[in-house]
């Protein structure tokens, strides 16, 4: 009896991420949606610049390579052009909440019919550790290497916080993968949000707090501690909007 396997949606590519780096457990739980769906065969993913910007190699789906901070905005067109297939894109903090900004928010304003998953790991992490915009007040990087001052850089952005005060975006959660816990309920978000999709809901943002240890410097073990004890506490998990669960409440 098989109890464990890779989803058929990942290749067999080996992945090119640093240790203790958390992109391949999201992958794998993205790639585990698609298979739960059986969407496989029509959906398309959108790959970001940054560091999962190789992401076409490990997705047995179809990939399509956007410009910086531009994946919303493709993957509109696509979902447009192709009203049936399932389009969703994998972006980092550098990638979506700094030069896609505008991309995100009108594409979840417009309520677009798409599946976003959006990786919060503090930091730029493909170019060298830059302060990112959502890197914390007082962490230290590669530009910041006194720490993030407010009163200079503004304070960090929350884009679940953010996107919640539209009135479009039909789902937005925020989750983690630094435990088992954490990872299952990842998943279940991750599978809502595609699911949304199928059946016509609309836009669907899951952010997935993230480690990146070779930019923080440090440890595997100490960056899944910093999670915990920094990261979480200021980007705290939960559903920040759910309008069917809403109107189901209503109706009670």
């Amino acid at each position: 009896m098989v109890v464990f396997e890779k989803p058929h949606a990942l290749t067999d590519a080996p992945l090119h991420y640093c240790p203790g780096c958390t992109h391949g457990i999201v992958h794998r739980l993205v790639a585990e949606a698609i298979d739960a769906l059986g969407i496989e065969g029509k959906t398309i993913g959108v790959a970001p610049v940054g560091c999962s910007v190789m992401a076409y190699n490990y997705f047995s789906c179809d990939m399509i390579e956007a410009a910086h901070g531009r994946a919303p905005a493709v993957a509109t067109g696509v979902k447009r052009a192709l009203p049936d297939n399932i389009v969703f894109t994998y972006q980092g903090d550098g990638d979506l909440a700094s030069i896609g900004t505008a991309e995100t928010v009108h594409a979840a304003a417009r309520n677009e019919n798409i599946t976003i998953i959006f990786i919060n790991n503090a930091i730029y992490g493909m170019t060298g550790g830059q302060m990112a915009p959502t890197s914390l007040p007082g962490q230290v990087t590669q530009t910041s290497p006194y720490g993030r001052d407010p009163q200079l850089c503004g304070f960090p952005v929350k884009i679940c916080e953010m996107l919640s005060q539209l009135e479009g975006p039909e789902y937005i959660e925020r989750v983690a993968v630094n435990n088992v816990k954490n990872i299952k309920k990842a998943g279940k978000a991750i599978l809502k949000a595609f699911k949304n999709q199928t059946e016509n809901k609309g836009f669907s943002l899951i952010e997935v707090v993230s480690t990146c240890p070779t930019n923080w410097g440090m440890t595997p073990q100490d960056a899944m501690k910093w999670v915990d004890e920094k990261m979480i506490p200021y980007y705290p998990l939960g559903v920040y909007k759910d309008r069917s669960a809403e109107k189901a409440e209503e109706g009670k």
